[in-house]
This record gives structure tokens, sequence and C-alpha cells, in this order.
């Protein structure tokens, strides 16, 4: 009797493990998703680093650049040209949200920029459906959702595209940040904003290039998941499941985001293909908070967050 509930209950997963192509084809698939979360990770950095405020708009960013991009396409606006008219509007988002928003709140606590990003997520979200609808989008960038064979392995096409886009923006704002005077001084900024002002940074010209910054992001990030999902406005929620990515790679940490997209992604998908049927499934809703969740019991920073030492 006993021998027969072991069966039934680790067969499926004895005959998962019997084929490592298989097991091939969940880890490749958990990088893709991982590296995706990372995408938007990566506008939540970009902001934190800058003003020390966590931006909880940024879901909803990368949802309105990639209705704006699909607008224009119904419109009949060529791809290449959306794209970059998808870009000015984000970069006169910038300068709206800087003029309007982050100015008249220089000095104040984090938390009042914190509400006022909750208020602009509001105000992106109801624009968006005010100017583009609220039916699911179909996005096309001529890159096929199709898998071609490598050495007995799937490799889906989109997935591979979304990775290689997320491993040059990775690249690129690592040397931004690191080797170039606007990155020390977004890092300056982000400690005191009264102090950058008085040796000479240009806060204003500082928010406006990051935030610039963080909506090509969201552009790229949305592209991406409108592409492999559809657009409509339930693609503001993968902002939920950056979070444990945040939390796990650190707020402060371009690298970190992206080695903590990968460790979530690969993650959940080998927990909910191989842990799964012995629970129900539907373990990969939930496997990235409870590890964020272990994370912040231990590694309050993240793995590669500063950690912060204040004097009493």
């Amino acid at each position: 009797m006993l021998d027969a509930l072991v069966m039934v209950l680790l067969g499926p997963i004895r005959d998962m493990w019997s084929g490592p192509a298989f097991l091939a084809e969940v880890v490749i698939g958990g990088l893709a998703s991982g590296l995706m979360y990372s995408l938007v990770a990566l506008g939540f950095v970009l902001i934190y680093k800058a003003s020390g405020v966590f931006n909880f708009a940024q879901g909803v960013m990368v949802l309105f650049a990639a209705l704006t991009l699909v607008g224009l396409m119904e419109w009949g606006v060529p791809m290449a040209l959306a794209l970059l008219l998808t870009v000015a509007v984000m970069v006169l988002l910038a300068l709206a949200v800087e003029r309007l928003m982050l100015r008249p709140l220089v000095n104040q606590e984090p938390i009042m920029l914190f509400m006022a990003t909750i208020g602009l997520t509001f105000f992106l979200e109801g624009l968006g459906q005010l100017v583009w609808g609220s039916n699911v989008k179909r996005l096309d960038l001529g890159i096929p959702d199709e898998s071609f064979n490598v050495a007995g392995v799937l490799v889906n096409k989109l997935e591979l595209s979304a990775a290689a886009a997320a491993a040059i923006l990775v690249i690129v704002l690592a040397v931004f940040f690191q080797r170039t005077r606007v990155g020390r001084a977004l890092r300056a900024v982000a400690d005191d904003h009264e102090a950058a002002l008085s040796i000479g940074i240009p806060l204003k010209s500082i928010w406006v290039i990051v935030w610039s910054v963080a909506g090509v992001v969201a552009l790229v990030a949305g592209a991406m998941w409108g592409t492999r999902s559809g657009v409509q406005f339930s693609l503001s929620l993968i902002a939920l499941k950056a979070l444990p990515v945040l939390i796990l790679g650190g707020f402060t940490s371009v690298p970190g985001v992206i080695v903590g997209g990968l460790i979530i992604g690969v993650g959940e998908k080998l927990a909910e293909v191989y842990w799964g049927p012995l629970v129900g499934g539907a373990i990969e809703n939930w496997f990235a908070y409870v590890l964020a969740l272990a994370v912040l019991l231990f590694l309050p920073q993240g793995l590669f967050g500063e950690k912060l030492i204040e004097r009493v």
C-alpha cells in the first residue's frame, strides 16, 4: 500500500527527471522569465538610486509605454518610427514628472515622494485607458514566438530575444553608473538632495535623465511582455513579481536585480514542474514571495544591496 502511494506521488517527478533535455528546457525557460522580471526591476533600481524612493508607478510605466507603442503601430506608424516616438513620449513624461511632481517635493520625506508615485500610478493608468482604450492589444515586433532545436533542447526565439535585450541593458547601465559623471552624480543625489545641490549637481537635470532612462527600460520591458502575452492592463501587475527580485538582489544594485531575477525565474519554474505535482500546482504564484521573505530574515539589504550604517 505504501509503495503504491509513493509511486503515485513520485512517479511524475521520476518521469520528468528521466529526460535531461526536459530539465534543460525548464532551466532555460526559467532564465528567460527571470531576465524579463529583471527588466521591470531595473526601472525600480534606477529611480531608487537617483531619489532614494521606491517608484510605485514603474509597473504602470511599463504598461503605458507598451500601450503607446502598440497604439502608434495600430495607427499605421512604422515600427521603427513608433519606437522612436514612444521613447520621445517617455522623455516628455520624465520632464513632466520632474517639473510637476519632483521639483515641489525636493528635500521632503521619502514617504511623500512614495505617495506621489502612487498618485502617478493612477494618473497614468487612467490616461492610458483614455487615449488607447482598455481592450487587449496584440503587439507584433517581428519576433516569432516559436522554438528551435539545439542539441535536443527546444529554445524559444522570443525568450532568447528578451534575454539578449536584458543583457545589453544591464551592461550599458552598469557602465553608465560606474564610469560616467552622470552616474556618480546619481548616487550623490540619492544620498542627500541638499548636499548634492550645494556642490553644484543639477538636481533637475539628473532627475529628468534617470526618469527618461527608466522610461526606456519600461518600454523594452513592455515590448517584450506585450509581445509574449498581449498588451493589457494586467501587464502593470508584473511589477508585483519584480518586488521579490528587488528584495533578493538589492534595491541599489543593477547586477543584483539580474542575479535575483535569474534565481527567482529558475527557482519558480523548477518548483512548479518538480514539486507542483505533490501539492497540486500553483507553486509558481507564491514561490518568489516566500524566497524573498526568507532573504529578508537574514539579508535585509539583499545579496548585493548596500549596507546601511547609521550613527546614533
